[in-house]
């Protein structure tokens, strides 16, 4: 029994320490080859990135290639960070240059709004949960209908909260354009949300 309380704080001490280690950390022992370095980077990043990546390229299959993909650049190159972004900025840089790669190497590349898979949303309480799932629905599928730059942008800035400087670093705009491209895709998406029904402040 003593042998398995010290098994089981020897593993929470391991996960405790994980996760006070911050990215730029973990990229410096995994520069040096550190494998458990990287399984845990992987394990912190690996959801945003495939949800990323699907909103762009809207296929399961390829978006779960994509993700191996990155961390295996992750893994090359972790040398290359300088430490002039977050970690997570530099990560959703990547994701997008192989995100927009595949879809250029797609001959069809006009896909269907309709097809696009969502990614279910967390349980809501009981009262709220059919009215909170009804709304973001119609939200992913007003957010779909948005052009290839403004999709991008809403994308960077309200799901991965992302600011205006690092939004404009992943995609590789000035601030000022970011800002022009933020506030007509919002001007479009409150449209789309009236057309549909929704409250855009609501939304």
């Amino acid at each position: 029994m003593p042998n398995v309380i010290a098994i089981n704080a020897a593993a929470r001490q391991s996960i405790i320490t994980a996760q006070a280690t911050s990215d730029e950390m973990l990229l410096e022992r995994i520069a040096n080859g550190d494998r458990t370095a990287m399984h845990n980077l992987y394990c912190r990043h690996n959801v945003r990135v495939y949800r990323f990546i699907l909103r762009i390229v809207r296929d399961v299959t390829v978006a779960e290639d994509l993700v191996s993909q990155v961390f295996l650049d992750v893994w090359r190159t972790a040398r290359q960070f300088e430490g002039r972004s977050q970690v997570s900025t530099w990560l959703l840089s990547i994701s997008r240059f192989k995100a927009l790669t595949a879809l250029r190497q797609r001959r069809h590349e006009d896909i269907d709004q309709e097809d696009v898979r969502q990614i279910a949303d967390e349980a809501d309480t009981p009262e709220t949960s059919l009215d909170r799932r009804d709304t973001s629905k119609i939200l992913r599928a007003c957010v779909a209908k948005l052009s290839p730059a403004h999709r991008e942008i809403i994308t960077l800035v309200y799901y991965h909260e992302k600011s205006v400087e690092e939004a404009g670093a992943i995609i590789g705009i000035p601030q000022s354009t970011v800002k022009t491209r933020m506030f007509y895709a919002r001007k479009q998406l409150a449209d789309l949300l009236r057309c549909a029904g929704v409250n855009s402040l609501a939304a």
